[in-house]
């Protein structure tokens, strides 16, 4: 990863979060924002790691500071875990996310989430989350699917089967009952360009 990647996915981050991304914001939301602390600590540890020197010096602290984080907030997400730019965290406390799994950009993540694997049955492995997806509180995700893009995941729903692009999924099991996906819940992703 570049410093330039590193910046654009802080920043992506920031604006989804708060609809702007100035310097001087970013600071303030550290300090008092717990969703963009864990962010800015969860992409650090990626950026540092993959730096030879870095990787040395740098990543130790921040993947330190990054576990202190996920005690503090109940917030599970390996450094390692591949999620695209535009992360939102809506509240924190209760989740957890396999480092194996993939989250596409624009991704709003609720209270009580587990993103995980299920070891048998047709759909091993771990689940991997397309662009523009809102998962409501309490929802669980598991098993080798695939969530489309601009989809909604109602609360404590659980997915354990592919899921289309643009719907809405409820219940337990997850059942489709719409195609008008995530609008409305997934806003703020227009900062491609503003900040090049």
């Amino acid at each position: 990863m570049t410093f330039a990647e590193y910046r654009f996915l802080l920043l992506s981050d920031l604006y989804r979060i708060t609809g702007n991304a100035r310097r001087g914001l970013a600071g303030a939301c550290f300090f008092r924002g717990e969703s963009f602390r864990y962010n800015f600590w969860l992409r650090t540890c990626a950026y540092t790691r993959s730096h030879a020197l870095l990787r040395y010096v740098a990543y130790p602290f921040a993947r330190f500071v990054l576990g202190r984080l996920m005690y503090r907030y109940g917030i599970s997400i390996p450094a390692g875990t591949r999620i695209g730019s535009g992360f939102y965290i809506g509240h924190f406390g209760g989740i957890v996310v396999s480092g194996k799994a993939t989250i596409g950009r624009n991704c709003n993540i609720s209270q009580g989430v587990t993103i995980g694997r299920t070891n048998r049955g047709n759909h091993q492995g771990y689940p991997v989350i397309g662009d523009n997806v809102y998962i409501g509180p309490g929802a669980v995700i598991v098993g080798g699917i695939r969530v489309g893009n601009n989809v909604a995941i109602g609360a404590n729903c659980v997915v354990t089967r592919d899921v289309p692009d643009d719907a809405v999924v409820v219940g337990v099991p997850g059942k489709v009952i719409s195609s008008e996906g995530a609008v409305g819940y997934v806003n703020r992703t227009d900062y491609e360009g503003k900040f090049g």
